[in-house]
Parts: C-alpha cells; structure tokens; sequence
C-alpha cells in the first residue's frame, strides 16, 4: 500500500499503569483500544522539514480486546521487541520492524492489570492479574513461573534496574511489595503508608542511596520485620530507593535498604489553567511517575489537572518543585495523566512521553520542561467530515467522544494543529457542516438530536437551536431560506439558513439568526406546495446543488425527490436505489464542462452507487413531477452499504466514495471505472473527504476511532476486494474485539439508567440519565474499574444471521446480556446511529416506607396478631389500655387507623429516615402530612435546605417563604455559594442584602451587575462599589480594569491616573488621552509629557513628538524636544553621543546652516512658531518649568533634557529680543553641563550658540544692562573653555599645527616628563577624566597663534579678586563640615568599640576590619588636624558665613570658574612654555594663590609651584 498515511489515531487506553512505552532511538508506542500504534521520534522520523519531528509508522495489530499492557525490550540489540498484555488473557510478545507476533501465552485465568520487561534479563516478561496472580515468562526458552504472592488485585508492577530478581508490586489497597522470584516470590518488604490504589512504581536509577541526602521519616508506619521474620540485609535490598505514586494523592519514596518510607510528596492543588475542560466534571487522579536517568535527584509526577511536576528531592523538607510548560499556559493537559515515558533520541535529545485523558499524547523537553509537540488523537468513531469552502484547508471532524476537532491540514509548522471543541456538545457529533461564505462558522449535529452553530474564532459556547430533532442528526446542509411564516418578511431573512435531517425523517429549516426561534418543518411547505395528501415519505438525506436552486432529498424507501425554490415544487422523482438513502453529492459548478454540474450521485445500503444526469429534467421545469428509473451511471464494486460520497473539486467527474465494506474508493464516474481503492482501515468508513487544494489527497474516517489522510498515486489496490479478499479484509476488521459478558457489579447510582445498544455497538458509553458525559466519560465513573475498550462489539453484515450476544459498557453500571437480531431495518447508516432495543434492568426506587412494609413482612403469627389488635381497635368503642399500647408498638397499623395514628407512623419513619443519612424522604414524608413549616425549620436546623424544598415554602404562607429563603442564603453563605445565595436574596427583593453580600465576599462584577441592574442610577452603592473594586485592582496592578472601575464610578481623573501607574509609554500616552477627554487637561498635559520622557530614553523622537500633540500647552515642551531631536543627531554625526537613534522626523534631514538658524527655521516650518508673540507664549510656558542643578550623576539623558530646555529659552529670547533672557538662559545651560563634569556638551553649547564668542551679545545688552553679572559669567566660562583646550593642544604626543599653535619637533628628556604629570591637579583630573594629561615622548617648540594670544590674554577676566574670595569661603565652609562629620563618625565607632569591649573575642576581628577599612584620606586628615578643637572649628564655619553674606546677590547668584584652578592651569603652561605668560598675569595669579589657597584642596598644588 506505500508508505503509512498520516494519521489521527485512536486515544491511549485509559486507566493503565504501563500501556505505553519507548526505547533509545526514538521509536514509542502507546497501546489503544485492541492495538498498539508506533510512533517514530526525533531525525529519523521523516517527518517534513520545519514540523515536529514524529510520525506515526504503523499498528500492532492481533488482540481481541483491549490491551491493557505494553512494554519494550530496553536491551540493546532487541529494541525491536516488545510485549503486550490485553483483557482476552493473553500476553503477546512482537517484532515492531515486521508488525508481526514473535510468540504468545494465555497463562492467566484473570484480566491482566500488569506487564513489564525486565531491564537485567533479556528474555524475561512479568505479569500479574487482578486476582494477584504473576507470571514469570522466558522467551527463549517458554518455560513460566507462576507466583500468588499476595490475595490481593495487582495495580502495577516495575523490576528492579538493578537487581535481576527484585520486582516491586504495588496493590489496588495501597500495599507495595518488593519480592525475590528467584526463591519463589519471597517477600523481601511489605511497604505500608499508602491507603488507596498504587498507581505508578519507579526504582531510583542509582543503585546507592548516597545520591539524596534523605532522613529516615519519624513516623513511619512500616516495621523491617516482614512476615513476622526479621530479614538480614543483604546486598539485594541493600542501597537502593523505590518511589511510588497512589490514588491517595501522595508520592512515598521508599528506602530498600532499610524498609520503610523516608519521604512524602502532597501533590498541590494548582488552580486550573485553562484547557478544554467541563468544569461540571469530576474527576479521579492518577498519579504517573517517572525518575529521570541523568536527574537522579529529581522526579517527575503528573498532578490533580492534568499538570507535570518535576520534584526536586536534594531538599525533602521544603517540597519543592517546578511544573512543566510554566511559561505557556495552554499547552498542558488538561485532563489527568496515565503514563510517562522517557526517550532519547538519534541526536541524544533527552524527551518525556505523556498520555493523558484529554486524548492528547505530548512530548516533553526534559531540558527546559517545555512541550514540543502534540498528536492529538480520537476517542470515537469518526462519523463526519468536513473541508471549510472559506478556511481552506480547514478540516471539521465530528467525533463519538463527544468533542469536535478542527485540523488546519495547512499548518506548516505543525502536521496535527488540531483545535478541540466540547462546550455544549455533550453528545456524539454526528453530522457537520461550515458556512459557505462566513469565516468560522460551523454546524453540528449530535445523536440526541442537537443542532448546534459553534464560531471556531472564539472562546464562546456555542449556539444550540431550541428546536431538537427526536433523534439522530444525520446530515445538515446549508441552503437558501424557503418561505416560512417565522422568519417574517424578506428583509428578515438571512441568505443562507441551516437544514437538519435528522433520523425521525424529518427536515428542520433553522434561522442562524434567531436560533433560539423554532426551526420550520420543511414538509408543512411540500405539502402545501405540491398538494400531497398521502403521508410524506421518512427522510433520510439532504442535499443543495451549487447554486442553491435545487434540493434534493433521500429517503428511508430509497427513492430520491428533487424540489426546486423557492416554494419547494418537486419536478422529480428517482426510484433507483431501494433500500435507505445514505449519501447524496452533487457535483462542483467550477469544472471545464458546465453541464457537469448537474450530476448528482447516491449511494444506499445495497452498495451500489448511481449518478444521475438531471440538466433536462430541471431545465425544462415540468409541470408534474417526472419519475426517472434510468441512472447516467452505474458504479458496481463495494460488498457493504455507501456511507459516505464526495467529488472532486479538482476534477471532471471523478468521485470517492466510502463503505461498510472497509475500503474508500476513487471513481472514474464518466467512465464507471474503479481508480483507486484505500484498504488501510480496520473498520467500516463512515465519511470521506477530498482535500480541496491537494488533488491527490483524500481523507477518510471510519468505526475504527482513526481518520486517515492518504493518497491516490500511493494504493495499490484499483477496485474493492472480491472475494477471498472480501473476507480477508471482514477477517481483519472483526479482529476488533467481541466484549466478553462481565460479571455484574453493583450500581453505584440509583437513577434507573438507558442503555443504548446499536448495530455498530460504539461502545462511548454516551448514557443517559447519568450526568453530563465530557470527552466520552461520564462523571459517575466508577473509580474501581479501569476504562472498557472504545470499540465495536457487533458484527458485519455480511456476517451470518444468528443473533450475537453482546454487553455494552457501561462505567461503574450493572451491565446486562442483549441480543441483537441483524436482521432488523434501522434507518440510515445502521452502527453510527444507534437504536436502542433493550433497557439495562431498572433498579427499584428506594421505599419511603420501610419500616411498615417491614413490619408487613414478619412471620404469619405476627401479621394475624396484626389483624387482631386492628379489629379491636376499629370496632371498639373505648380503647383499653393494652390495646392503646399494643397499637404504639405496631404503628404500622396506623396506615388503617385514624389520623394520629398514621401521624405517628410517619414521625416514626420520618425518624429512621434521619438515621439512615436520607433526610430527603424525610422531607417527602413531612410534606405528606402537609407539615411544609416543620419541614422547612427541620432543614434549615440540620443545614439540609434544597431549592425544591424553597420552591414549596409559599404553600406555608408569605412569611414562612420569606424566611425559608434568607435561612437557605446563610446555609449557601456557609457553603460558600455567594452567587446564589445573593440571587435567592433578590428573589424576596432584598437587593441592598444581596448586593452587600457580594461585596463583602469579593464578587464585585456580580454585585456591580446587580447593582446597575436593580437599584437607581444615582445610588451612592453603585459607586461604592465602582471606588471598592478599583482600589482593590490597583492593589493587584490590573489598572486598565481599575480605570474601567473608577470611569464608571465617575472619577475620571483617578481612571487617567491608575492607567499611568505602570508607567511605560502606552500606558501613559492612554491615560493622557483619557484625561484629555474627561477635561482634565493639566493632568493629560503632565502625563503626555512623561509619555515623551519615556519615549526620549529609547531615542524614539517622532513617538515624543506625537505625544506632545496631544495638549496645546505643551508646544514649548515640543520645541525644547525639537531642540533636543537636532543636538543628539549633531552629536552622533560627531561621534560624541552613546546609542543611535533609530528614526527622525522628517523635518531633521533638510535642515542646513549654522544651527541656531537652523533650530529656528524648523520651529517655524514644522511648529508654525512665526509671530513674536507666539515666541513669548512659549517662552512663559517653558519658565515655568524648573529643574534642578545637575550633578556628575546626573544621567546623560536627563542632563541633555535640562540643557535643551534651557536653550531653548535662550533662542526664544533672541527671537524677542529678550536678550537678557536669552543670556540668562544659556549660562544656565553651560553651568548645567560644567557641574555634571560634562566638558564636551560645554564646549559643543558654545561652538553652536556662541561660535564667534561672546562679543556680539555685550553689543546687543549695552553697557548699564542688568544681566552684566551674568554676561560676565557666561563669558568667563567661555574663556575656560578655551583655555583647556589650549592646554591639551601643547599635550598632545605629536601634535601638527593647530588652530592654537605653531609646534616644531625637539627631544624631552624624561625628568621633564615626569615633573608635567605630577604637576596636575585634582580638580582637573576630576573634571576632565575623559582627557587624562598623556605621557609625550616629544617636546615642541611652540609658537602662538594669534587666537591663542588673544585667550591668554582674556585670561585676565577669570582673576576675579571677590570670585576667588567667596569660592574660598565656599570651601572653607565645605571643608569644616566634612571635618565635623569626621570627627562625629569617630565619636561613633569610639562607642561601639566601648559598648562591645566586654563582648566575645570573636567580635574583635570585625572591630579590627572596620578600623582598617577608614579611608587613608581620613587618617591623613586626622594626623594633620589633631590640634584643631571643635571650638575652633565652629570658629571658622562662623567666620566664612559671615564672609559669604557680604558678598552682593549679583555675584553668589551666577556661578562663575574656579578662579584658583585657572591659575593653576595657566602655571602649568607655563611650567611647559614660560614664554606663553606675561610677568603681569603670572604675579596676578600668584597673588591669588598665595592668598586663598588656605584650603587643603590647593595648599599641596601651591607649595608644589611656589616651594
């Protein structure tokens, strides 16, 4: 047949300890229903490139029943060997590379529960049943062991990796055994702790027990004396640790060694993370384990929901552990897990297998615990496929287990991208059918006759039609609406509404826009339509022809009615086929012969398929309908009834057609010949489906629980088997099991239960009555039986006639014999839809009156004595004493007597009722006696309110109701129902009661629902409510629903500000929207402008412009960042900026010039800044605003920021020319950047704003100016600019000629080198660390330039006697509060070493490390300053402040430089070139030194030049 086609396979069977399975090399399996499917992993798969690396190679195929059991051989060289166990009692041993079975026992009298290979002896295989029977099996030499070690049911079973014959058997009551079957099965521990089924056993894959550091548990419960015999150690048991994992929800890791437990692991209750779950379902745990090989100090466990957690053991106090895909949430399962199995691959990947009962099988990463891949799998038949004709590629599969798939065949990432649906299902999805023109849009039907309409998109229910067929949906159809009185007029009318057929032989018409409106019966408008006074016809199929013209119906008497719009006329019938109508197609309207659109084929339950041509009959649209009993074409081959048809959309007349016979077939149709035949099922084909873009792909479902995606080039078969071939492939497909009759358990519900039995015998175990069924399983399943088998218990119809037994399974239900006559005619497609044709035996009500009907049951004297004492007492006028108390005593008798003395009865049975835990018999019994008020205040005592019981409360009278309803609120309160009690609240109008309830619980959505609901819109409750939640979310950081909160609470400016407490750029740029449009503009105007701020960090300048826009206030704020945008790109182009930007506005690219001009040409192209008095506005805008003064720490950033602020203002004050302001503004900025040590954004200030220095500016302030102090700064600062970069210009190694000298070359020698680089300052080094004085192994001769000249000689400016003078005070002051905080720390340490001295010795070496640790500047001030008393000290702080405050404003206000630090720079030229400084400069410097240098920070610099 070629190669596999790729599959969706059954599920893994449930409830198993080991039923799946993998070796090194990366081959698994998993076993489901009766087989076992191979799935190859990792680079040798053959998988398509960029999709996950697995595939599914083939299927194991032999058991008649269930397999419950699958182990590999894990020795190298025979990993093509493996073992299953299966409910028909054998054990199979196979070759996986031939798919064949090596050889085979039934050694077992009972079902298998436990199977495993061991890892130290090849050839060995160990079993063990549900009645504790094991078996030992050698391979190569058949020989057995039977072992009956315990009377107990084996649950699993693991051998020891270490030992060759140790096995660890764990029991269905929670005792785990470790055994010796070499000396007949002794028993080598009995390990008691767990109390309810061991579900999983793995040995630690390290023989030692030194590889955790594990204390022996204080309480076990497990003694080391087995047997009552005390068993030596020995080097068997000895060093090795045993984990377990039980029902009884905890992990015991166990110590062979010595016996016992020496850890516990409490799963945890994780909250539920999403996944397709019915949360109305209750589950069962199972606890898988796996102890992974290269992480012996970790384990890995499956959880309550379906999560996997991997323990980490190195710390057994703290219960640590980390769950796997935590970054992704919705890639867990999320159902429970049965087994874990690890794999490496080819490429040494080290993987995790799970399989779960959300029928998915995944595959772990056990590197970063992140899922890799999922193959989905099918946990029922596959009864319906469909191709969206929108979402190409877009396969729709409607499944038995109660869940439809939608597989995206597309996906390239992905082979199995495979949605699951289950909301509102609920039942087998029968029929499906999508929208032709609307993306997502899906219909479905169910086999209890639910139509429903799901949107894939979405997250939402779907929508259920309120119109239910009375039985199974078989077809549904998308078609024109027809007219109905319903549906109104024809503007109402939807273009396209959804039919139903469904197995009562009925066609509803559904509106999908009201399908909460009833659906139209078709035949009331056939009959009408066409007159018919006969009864119509059971139909069984519908089809629409392409262009929604023309219907065609299929019934149960085989004959085919073709009906034309709008009204339904019928102009033809088709008497061809003669037993039911299963499938009708037409063919595609898009082929190269039009007329082709007019055939239409069908196929029946007699096997033959006819294609009929009916272009004449609808073209010349008779007047009485036309009867046709010649076909086109016939097409002659299938053995068994057609199920399924579908044409080809990439063909002429070519057709695939699906079968009971178990085959699918491609048909020449214009030819009648057989193309292609599918012969890969192992069941009967119930649909099939032509890929709409692959013309050689087709898929197929069948009753095998498989859909197969395969192609036509790949089979080797053309027609269907005849024949011997026939009855191979009946062979083949009845080696799916026959259910053997089970012995019966007992119910463990008293609702009497339908069993449905079908020809096909699905067994899904679908039932009803017992609650809701999710994902086939019903939440009364019982926790003591492992998952039945999903598959068919009934037989072919080419089969002979005889009835054939069969038992449906039923979870935790008796199951009871029914035959089945082959024989009877069910409508349309016999096994997929199922008639039920015997009940399961009702289980009797319990008696309400059990006591009496006891007491009716004794022995004949007692029941004559009975009739004695009643005729005495109805006949007697006075009762005596004897007959009174004889009457008490039989108070049955009351069911004869009077009144009280049947009250008596019922108090009596009432009472024992109470007893016995059934307080609702009770209840019926109180309501009898017509006493609701007892029964109410009964209940309400015992805390047994029911809603029927408050239903009947207004029968005792308003009152009794109204206090019936507030007890049974506190009774759900207690129960922590809040949500209903608050509705039962409401319902006696206590709406302020209910809603504070809510609110007090925490279910503020509900109680603002309420609220808004029912009370006034004004209420202050409301906005209570609103302010309480939302404090509430802001706690917890959910601001936009806190915004949410505080808008409808009406506080607008609080929503603006919850959205901008995250504080990223999104978030702040909504708020300030917000605000905006709540009219808080001060507010959207500070929040846009932090928006800009946070964009300006990642240099985002047309993000910050866009924010600015947003309040016209901030238009200055626009040109300072436009300002900012235009500096940055200046100092990149430079190379003088970290970090690139990575766009600009537009306007940056055209701008040329000197940049000032350039700056204001933009502001008013782009900014439309024009007018002097638009100038001003921003002006007075952006004064305002004020920053601090920058530091050396100032961020680069913010410092940048500050600065284009401030020149900014300097621009707008020469646009006005303000030039007082403008002056003022540009010191500001020069100053910000000298004090953060930023010299380049100093100089690069200048060379743009003053790039022919600072003349012109003393011309436009004149000479009596006010801002002269500040021109005189701002000049000076100029100047030391200038002169720094003169001095490192003679510093330079070899510098050629400059803008500030003329250099020749001559030898240094190296004393003069070193006197230059001891000669600098620290305030130089400081402040310029970014241009460190070089070491020059070339000495210059040096001549001025003229510009040089003439900065030498403006020098002068920076002597500024009353600047040197207050800067000296300044650092006096500086100076004597850095001593007192000297002295003050000394006195502290002083302290502690008193209060410490008394201490331990160990102290001593801290005292000594902190004392060593004072800074050296520290200790030389402390030598040089003994003598100095705080007296004196707080003289000179005194004397300096007095100083300082008689200096005018003019000069403290305006910072100006370190006058002493200049004149140290200019002796440093000098010391270089003496000839560069006049007599007169340097004897007016020295001066200045001599005279202020009285500070520590120049004293030493003085006496260096000076001494």
């Amino acid at each position: 047949m070629g190669p596999e086609p790729c599959t969706l396979p059954p599920s893994p069977n449930w409830y198993c300890a080991r039923c799946s399975d993998a070796v090194p090399g990366g081959l698994f399996g998993f076993a489901a229903r009766t087989s076992v499917f191979l799935v190859r992993v990792g680079p040798g798969a053959g998988a398509i490139p960029g999709t996950p690396p697995f595939r599914v190679i083939g299927e194991l195929v032999g058991h008649m029943e269930r397999v419950s059991g699958f182990t590999f051989s894990h020795h190298p060289g025979q990993y093509n060997l493996c073992a299953t166990s299966s409910d028909d009692g054998t054990v199979k041993i196979w070759d996986v590379e031939t798919k064949k079975v090596v050889t085979e026992h039934a050694l077992h009298q009972h079902t298998i529960s436990a199977l495993h290979w061991s890892p130290q002896i090849k050839d060995l295989i160990i079993s063990g049943d549900e009645k504790g029977v094991v078996f030992c099996y050698w391979l190569n030499r058949s020989d057995s062991q039977h072992l009956f070690i315990e009377p107990r049911a084996i649950f699993c079973l693991t051998c020891s990796p270490h030992h060759e014959d140790i096995v660890a058997i764990g029991y269905k009551d929670g005792i785990v055994v470790i055994t010796d079957i070499s000396k007949k099965g002794e028993i080598i521990h009995r390990l008691r702790g767990h109390d309810d089924e061991i579900h999983s056993i793995v040995w630690c894959p390290l023989p030692s027990e030194e590889c955790l550091s594990i204390n022996q548990e204080e309480n076990s419960e497990e003694p080391e004396i087995p047997n009552g015999k005390v068993i030596a150690q020995t080097p068997v048991t000895k060093g090795c640790y045993l984990a377990t994992g039980s029902k009884d929800q905890t992990i015991r890791i166990w110590s062979c060694s010595r016996g016992r437990g020496v850890m516990t692991l409490k799963l945890p209750f994780l909250k539920r993370r999403g996944g397709g779950v019915d949360p109305t379902v209750k589950e069962r745990l199972w606890l898988a384990l796996h102890w992974p090989k290269e992480q012996p100090t970790q384990l890995v466990s499956s959880c309550f929901g379906g999560e996997l957690l991997l323990w980490d053991l190195t710390q057994s106090w703290r219960r640590k552990y980390s769950l796997f895909s935590a970054s992704s949430e919705g890639l867990n399962h999320s159902r429970i897990v049965f087994n874990l199995c690890p794999l490496q691959t080819e490429d040494g990947k080290q993987l995790l297998l799970s399989t779960s009962m959300d029928r998915d099988v995944k595959c772990w990463d056990m590197a970063t615990l992140e899922c890799c891949w999922t193959l989905p799998s099918l946990g029922g038949f596959a009864y319906s496929l469909a191709f969206s004709s929108v979402d190409m590629g877009c396969l729709a599969i409607g499944v038995g287990d109660g869940m439809i798939r939608v597989w995206n065949t597309l996906s390239i990432k992905n082979n199995y991208d495979v949605k699951h649906f289950w909301q509102g299902v609920k039942s087998k999805v029968t029929a499906l059918c999508w929208h032709p023109t609307k993306e997502g849009c899906l219909a479905f039907g169910t086999d209890d006759g639910k139509v429903g309409l799901y949107d894939t998109y979405s997250n939402k229910p779907p929508q259920i039609s309120s119109t239910y067929h009375k039985k199974t949906v078989y077809t549904l159809a998308w078609g024109p609406p027809i007219p109905a009185l319903s549906f109104g007029g024809e503007g109402d009318r939807p273009s396209l509404t959804l039919y139903s057929c469904g197995g009562e032989g009925i066609v509803l018409q559904h509106n999908p826009w009201k399908f909460s409106g009833e659906a139209f019966d078709i035949n009331k408008l056939i009959r009408d339509t066409n007159s018919i006074k006969y009864k119509l016809p059971v139909h069984t199929e519908i089809s629409w022809k392409a262009d929604g013209k023309i219907m065609a119906l299929g019934n149960e008497d085989g004959s085919i009615e073709i009906f034309q719009v709008p009204n339904l006329k019928l102009i033809c019938t088709i008497q061809q086929h003669h037993k039911l109508v299963n499938a009708i197609s037409w063919h595609h309207k898009h082929g190269s012969q039009p007329e082709l659109s007019y055939l239409m084929a069908s196929g029946s339950n007699n096997a033959v398929i006819y294609v009929h041509n009916l272009k004449t009959v609808i073209e010349s649209n008779p007047e009485s309908p036309v009867t046709i009993t010649e076909p086109y074409r016939t097409l002659s081959g299938h053995t068994a009834k057609i199920t399924s048809l579908a044409w080809s959309p990439h063909h002429d007349g070519r057709l695939v057609s699906a079968s009971y016979d178990g085959t699918a077939q491609v048909w020449d149709t214009l030819r009648e010949e057989p193309l292609c035949n599918f012969r890969g099922h192992r069941g009967r084909l119930l649909c099939v489906s032509w890929s709409p873009l692959d013309p050689d792909c087709i898929y197929s479902g069948a009753d095998d629980f498989c859909v197969y995606k395969w192609l036509i080039s790949m089979q080797e078969h053309s027609r269907p088997p005849q024949g011997k071939k026939s009855i191979e492939l009946e062979r083949k497909r009845l080696s799916q099991p026959k259910p053997k009759p089970k012995k019966k358990k007992k119910p463990t519900s008293r609702v009497p239960v339908k069993q449905e039995l079908y020809d096909g015998n699905e067994e899904e175990s679908i039932r009803e009555g017992s609650g809701p069924v999710e994902n086939g399983v019903s939440d009364q399943e019982r926790e003591e039986e492992a998952q039945e088998p999903e598959v068919p218990c009934g037989v072919a119809p080419l089969v002979a006639n005889e009835p054939v037994i069969c038992t449906p399974v039923s979870l935790g239900l008796e199951k009871a014999k029914a035959t089945v006559n082959n024989k009877v005619t069910l409508l349309k497609k016999d096994p997929p839809k199922e008639k039920t044709d015997t009940l399961i035996k009702k289980r009797k009500a319990r008696s309400m009156l059990p006591l009496s009907t006891s007491l009716d049951h004794r022995s004949k004297e007692e029941l004559h004595q009975d009739c004695l004492v009643l005729a005495t007492a109805k006949h007697s006028k006075e009762l005596k004493e004897d007959v009174s108390a004889d009457l008490e005593e039989r108070f049955h008798l009351g069911l004869f007597t009077d009144r009280v003395a049947l009250y008596r009865m019922i108090e009596v049975e009432g009472k024992g009722h109470l007893e016995n835990g059934h307080p609702d018999l009770f209840h019926q019994l109180m309501l009898w006696k017509g006493d609701v008020k007892g029964v109410l205040q009964t209940a309400a005592e015992r805390g047994e309110l029911t809603d029927n019981l408050v239903a009947m409360a207004p029968v005792a009278g308003y009152h009794v109701w109204l206090w019936a309803v507030e007890a049974f609120a506190k009774q759900l309160c207690f129960q922590d129902q809040y949500v209903k009690a608050a509705s039962h609240l409401l319902s006696i109008h206590k709406i302020y009661e209910a809603v504070e309830l809510l609110k007090s619980n925490h279910f503020y959505r509900e109680a603002i629902a309420i609220a808004k609901a029912r009370l006034r819109p004004e209420d202050p409750i409301l906005k209570d409510l609103y302010l309480s939640w939302g404090a509430i979310l802001e706690k917890d950081g959910h601001y936009a629903l806190a915004a949410k909160c505080y808008l409808g609470a009406t506080s607008a400016y609080d929503a603006a500000k919850v959205l901008a407490k995250k504080g990223d750029a999104t978030s702040l740029r909504t708020a300030a929207e917000l605000a905006l449009i709540v009219g808080e503009n001060d507010l959207s105007a500070s929040l846009a402008f932090r928006c800009a701020q946070e964009l300006l960090l990642v240099r985002n300048w047309v993000g910050a412009q866009d924010a600015l826009q947003l309040h016209e206030s901030l238009k200055g704020q626009r040109l300072v960042f436009c300002l900012l945008e235009l500096l940055t790109k200046h100092l990149e182009e430079r190379q003088l900026s970290e970090g690139k930007s990575s766009s600009y506005n537009t306007w940056t690219a055209g701008a040329k010039g000197p940049f000032v001009e350039k700056v204001t040409a933009i502001w008013k192209s782009a900014f439309s800044l024009e007018t002097p008095e638009q100038c001003q506005a921003a002006c007075q805008q952006l004064q305002n605003i004020k920053y601090p003064s920058a530091t050396s720490n100032t961020p680069s950033t913010q410092l940048l920021l500050h600065i284009c602020h401030d020149l900014t203002l300097a621009v707008l004050g020469q646009l006005v020319a303000s030039w007082d302001t403008a002056v003022e503004a540009l010191l500001r900025a020069v100053v910000r950047s000298y004090d953060a040590g930023n010299f380049t954004i100093m100089q690069e200030v200048y060379s743009a704003f003053l790039p022919e220095g600072c003349d012109h500016l003393k011309d436009k302030l004149g000479a009596q100016c006010p801002t002269t102090p500040a021109f005189k700064s701002l000049e000076a600062f100029f100047i030391y600019g200038h002169l720094y970069e003169f001095w490192w210009s003679l510093s330079r190694p070899c510098p050629k000629s400059s803008f500030w000298v003329k250099a020749t070359h001559r030898k240094t020698t190296s004393i003069e080198q070193s006197q230059q680089l001891d000669n600098a300052s620290p305030e130089e080094n400081d402040i310029k660390a970014s241009q460190p004085e070089p070491n020059r192994p070339v000495e210059l001769d040096v001549r001025l330039t003229e510009e040089s000249e003439q900065i030498l000689n403006a020098c002068k400016e920076l002597f500024s006697e009353k600047h040197a003078s207050l800067q000296n005070s300044q650092r006096t002051v500086a100076e004597v509060q850095e001593t007192l905080a000297e002295m003050i720390r000394q006195h502290q340490r002083s302290q502690l070493c008193k209060s410490t001295a008394n201490g331990p010795d160990k102290n001593e070496p801290e005292q000594e490390a902190e004392q060593s640790l004072s800074s050296p500047q520290s200790q030389c001030k402390e030598e040089k300053n003994e003598t100095v008393s705080l007296p004196e000290l707080t003289k000179r702080l005194t004397e300096a402040n007095e100083r300082i405050a008689k200096f005018p404003e003019s000069v403290k206000n305006w910072p100006f430089p370190d006058v002493l630090e200049c004149c140290l720079v200019l002796f440093h030229i000098r010391s270089q070139h003496p000839g560069f400084m006049t007599q007169e400069m340097q004897q007016q410097a020295q001066e200045l030194l001599q005279k202020y240098s009285n500070t520590k920070v120049y004293r030493r610099h003085f006496q260096t030049f000076f001494t």
